[in-house]
């Protein structure tokens, strides 16, 4: 059984979705190892289960349309199925169980020769990869680092699990609308790179919807590159082959007269010997 899982995960190809899920879990892994082992307020623990309930329905959707995708899905539900267990919510105890995934998936990245290659290759789903993680990890620690900044100080209007995640989604998205907002310095200064971070995360998503328009453009113009290179080459080849049947005719022409003046000379040499005996 162990030697038909090991073939199993060697033939098992990783993607940029499956890194995402595996950053994925460690922050999940994080945020259940503080509400477990750290002492927070109520509101605090409130906010970890929030944030931890909605990476669960991105790992949800993840198992469900792997499941859809695939062909063999016998062999999908054995390979994952405790990433299906480990992402139901409301379960604390089997969110442990993403350990399993994250090593998994570290095994398939060392099993793999050309990771950047295939990353590079799959530009499209590493962005989209890399932007879902980068908006769950920031709206996660933004909403926590806010919540206990500003939750006890007087005239502060950030008090609950909500009112972090409304004022990140906010924040983030550089909306403002003034309705939560930080009232100490440190809030302040966590406002301030949430809105940079903010800025340079819907510039990306604004390069990435450009691409997809221009995309097809320039992969109709490779495709006449390779098309017009094809055509060259098939001239190039033709060429040569006519050249190499040239030549083959020429040098069956001189093996031809070679023969024939080595016949022609044969009987003189002879006529020549013979006054001589």
């Amino acid at each position: 059984m162990a030697h038909k899982y090991r073939w199993s995960i060697a033939n098992e190809v990783i993607s940029p979705f499956e890194l995402a899920m595996m950053l994925l879990s460690f922050v999940s892994v994080i945020l259940i190892i503080l509400m477990t082992f750290v002492p927070l307020d109520k509101e605090t623990k409130r906010l970890l289960f929030l944030i931890d309930t909605g990476i669960c329905v991105i790992f949800l959707l993840h198992f469900f349309v792997g499941l859809f995708q695939a062909h063999d899905k016998k062999h999908y539900l054995k390979l994952h199925w405790v990433d299906f267990i480990a992402s139901i919510p409301a379960i604390e105890p089997l969110r442990f169980a993403r350990l399993f995934q994250i090593l998994r998936v570290i095994r398939l990245i060392r099993m793999s020769r050309s990771l950047f290659a295939m990353l590079l290759k799959q530009r499209r789903q590493a962005t989209l990869a890399s932007l879902m993680v980068a908006m769950v990890t920031i709206i996660a620690f933004s909403s926590v680092l806010i919540l206990l900044v500003e939750n006890g100080i007087d005239g502060a209007n950030i008090k609950s699990a909500e009112d972090a995640i409304w004022w990140s989604l906010v924040t983030i998205s550089t909306v403002g609308y003034g309705d939560f907002y930080p009232v100490t310095t440190v809030g302040h200064v966590i406002g301030g790179v949430v809105i940079i971070c903010g800025v340079s995360f819907f510039g990306v998503i604004s390069g990435y919807m450009a691409s997809l328009f221009v995309a097809p453009d320039e992969e109709e113009n490779r495709e006449s590159q390779r098309k017009e290179m094809r055509e060259e080459i098939d001239v190039v080849l033709s060429r040569m082959e006519q050249n190499q049947q040239q030549m083959m005719n020429e040098i069956a022409n001189l093996k031809l007269e070679l023969a024939t003046a080595q016949s022609s000379q044969a009987p003189t040499a002879t006529s020549e010997s013979k006054p001589n005996e």
